[in-house]
């Protein structure tokens, strides 16, 4: 039976991973920090298979011994402060958790392999957040990185450590440049399950109106659970590699209201949609838009869902979701 550790196992690509491995008759390991951890329990309801290991990856010690009981033939390293906007506000612990903590893993898992490097295969989720301004469109796996939020600088900094470590120790690592995906697993911090959650409020007349930032932003984006397919295949190849993860169209925010509304039976959301500047990121990104033909040819990978349809899933499950909390 192959092992699997998973860092990051709380979040929706943690979840949707786990599951994964979980069908392909893994035996999943998953890092959670801290005790009394808030989503222990939905970690523990999802995905019951997964035998849960506390730990930081901020702590290397701490990682070893992990490292050493899970005994994972592969390391799945999901684990950072994700949350853009945040970055600006804790840049330092964005740095430490979504950049060293990178370093920290692949040394913890370089260590635990000792004399037999080939033993263990490593995956590091890198992000679109790194094309920041960007060189070309679309972006691939060599277009020039030119971070724009300490997020996307830590991303990066995790991204060269993973190449450095299959350079200098002969590692099978891989990163996944993955562009934004999403689910009704997806916080609602980020703008499309905050969309999709107030749209399925004022629906059921528990919210008047939704108020975001820069409605003109674009992005490329799917759904997570095609996306964890995507690094699983990566671990199967022969070598570690890089491979950005996309679907290879954008839309704007506009269109994602313009989606989400419409499920709710709604035209015009102008009334319903307000702007701002608290929400306007400092240095905002350009077109992120991702080509991932070397997934689709290396991996024998593509995506399943739509944009529609993604977006469309998240506010029919937000609408469940609400009408079970408001009774």
């Amino acid at each position: 039976m192959t092992r699997a550790l998973i860092t990051g196992i709380t979040g929706q690509d943690g979840l949707y991973l786990a599951e994964l491995l979980v069908s392909k008759g893994y035996e999943v390991f998953g890092l959670i920090r801290g005790q009394n951890n808030p989503k222990y329990d939905l970690v523990r309801t999802t995905v019951p298979e997964v035998t849960l290991l506390t730990g930081d990856l901020t702590d290397v010690s701490g990682l070893v011994r992990v490292l050493g009981i899970a005994q994972p033939d592969e390391v799945y390293n999901l684990g950072a402060i994700s949350y853009v906007a945040y970055s600006w506000e804790n840049a330092a612990l964005t740095s430490d958790v979504t950049g060293k903590g990178v370093l920290n893993i692949i040394e913890a898992t370089r260590l635990y392999a000792g004399d037999d490097i080939s033993k263990v295969r490593f995956y590091q989720a890198s992000s679109s957040e790194m094309f920041g301004k960007v060189q070309e469109v679309p972006q691939r796996e060599s277009t020039l990185l030119w971070p724009r939020s300490p997020y996307g600088v830590a991303k990066v900094f995790g991204h060269y450590m993973t190449i450095n470590y299959r350079e200098s120790y002969g590692m099978h690592a891989s990163s996944g440049i993955l562009f934004n995906h999403e689910s009704p697993r997806r916080g609602p911090e980020f703008v499309t399950r905050k969309i999709s959650q107030s749209v399925a409020r004022i629906k059921l007349g528990l919210q008047d109106q939704l108020v975001l930032g820069n409605l003109d932003a674009k992005r490329d984006w799917g759904f997570a659970g095609d996306y964890v397919d995507a690094m699983w295949r990566m671990l199967q190849q022969p070598v570690g590699d890089d491979y950005v993860v996309a679907t290879g169209e954008t839309h704007s925010i506009r269109e994602a209201l313009d989606v989400a509304f419409r499920t709710i039976g709604v035209d015009d959301w102008s009334p319903y949609v307000g702007q701002d500047p608290r929400f306007m990121r400092p240095a905002e990104v350009d077109l992120l838009i991702g080509d991932a033909s070397k997934a689709h040819d290396v991996l024998g990978w593509t995506p399943r869902v739509g944009f529609e349809e993604l977006i469309t899933m998240m506010v029919e499950n937000d609408l469940r979701e609400q009408s079970d909390l408001s009774r």
